[in-house]
């Protein structure tokens, strides 16, 4: 999994584009939902189809936006559209219409599958997951049943009996810190600049930053500092940081700014295009978009602040 993603290119960017997924042109958007309408109806559901999801006869709606994001990001192109879509439909078929998990598994089984997942607010309703906890502007913490072929986001309803929220919670990061590391690559620059980037499949990549203090040591051989560090968690897939050490972090911060925005787009599973810093698990926005225009812009607040001018004068001193 490359770190920096990008779409591959099909039609010519000044064709007309596609009005809900602007990463299509109007063509592959139009072709695009004719094929997921065709495998709704190999499974034997006719579906009415909009904008951004489409909808069977017993009212239930399908969301479009993932999928045609993953079909975006697929470099082999159109040509495998149609077998990714039929895929994903059959498996969205499968976990609605099949038994609960949550009725179908042993308790025991159900805790060992247990993780928490951090998801952007735009996927959250406020209704069914009241639990859900803050970790930052805009983002959220809450509890996943992982199942062969998919991901349960677990409800208030749902987690009621499995037991105490303290303890499914503690359960859930065990697991998390268990899981092993796909890839891990440093990304650097001609001016010293560095940070480490953590990919994978898992749908609990991102996650990862909640169990940092674990993770650092694991892949850099060296704790977290009482500064903290640079975070980054563009999509599910991907996690990034910089553990602050010295004024290299300016640079890094830089960095990792472009690299969160340009990962968030037209991702599946996007997350945020923001760089936080992480202090004992407390998360500070420091990057954000323009209040005109697509640039980024570093917010630092006092604290954030207090710390740039010691480094940079620890760096002089030892000049």
């Amino acid at each position: 999994m490359g770190i920096f993603r990008r779409g591959p290119k099909r039609d010519r960017s000044d064709a007309p584009r596609d009005a809900e997924f602007g990463y299509f042109s109007g063509d592959e958007g139009s072709r695009f939902r004719a094929q997921v309408r065709e495998a709704f109806a190999e499974q034997g559901l006719e579906v009415t189809v909009y904008a951004d999801s489409v909808k069977d006869s017993g009212d239930r709606r399908f969301g479009l936006a993932n999928l045609a994001a993953v079909c975006h990001n697929d470099r082999r192109g159109p040509r495998v559209w149609p077998e990714l879509i039929r895929r994903h439909v059959g498996m969205v078929l499968r976990t609605m219409d099949g038994p609960s998990a949550l009725d179908t598994l042993p308790p025991e089984q159900i805790r060992a599958q247990l993780y928490p997942r951090v998801i952007s607010e735009a996927g959250l309703d406020p209704q069914t997951f009241s639990y859900a906890r803050g970790v930052a502007p805009g983002l959220y913490e809450i509890l996943a049943l992982d199942l062969p072929e998919s991901v349960m986001m677990l409800t208030d309803e749902a987690l009621e009996p499995l037991g105490r929220l303290p303890d499914l919670r503690a359960q859930a990061l065990h697991n998390l810190k268990q899981l092993p590391v796909e890839s891990h690559e440093s990304v650097k620059g001609e001016d010293g600049m560095r940070f480490e980037v953590v990919a994978g499949d898992s749908f609990y990549t991102a996650s990862r930053v909640l169990a940092l203090d674990v993770l650092v040591p694991q892949l850099t051989g060296h704790e977290l500092t009482p500064d903290g560090a640079l975070v980054a968690m563009p999509f599910r897939h991907q996690l990034a940081f910089h553990v602050i050490r010295d004024s290299g972090m300016i640079p890094a911060l830089n960095a990792m700014a472009s690299f969160a925005a340009s990962g968030f787009e037209d991702t599946p599973g996007a997350i945020s295009p923001f760089v936080y810093w992480w202090r004992d698990g407390t998360f500070t926005q420091l990057s954000d978009r323009e209040d005109e225009g697509d640039g980024l812009r570093i917010v630092v607040g006092d604290d954030f602040q207090e710390l740039l001018e010691r480094l940079v004068g620890d760096s002089q001193e030892g000049a």
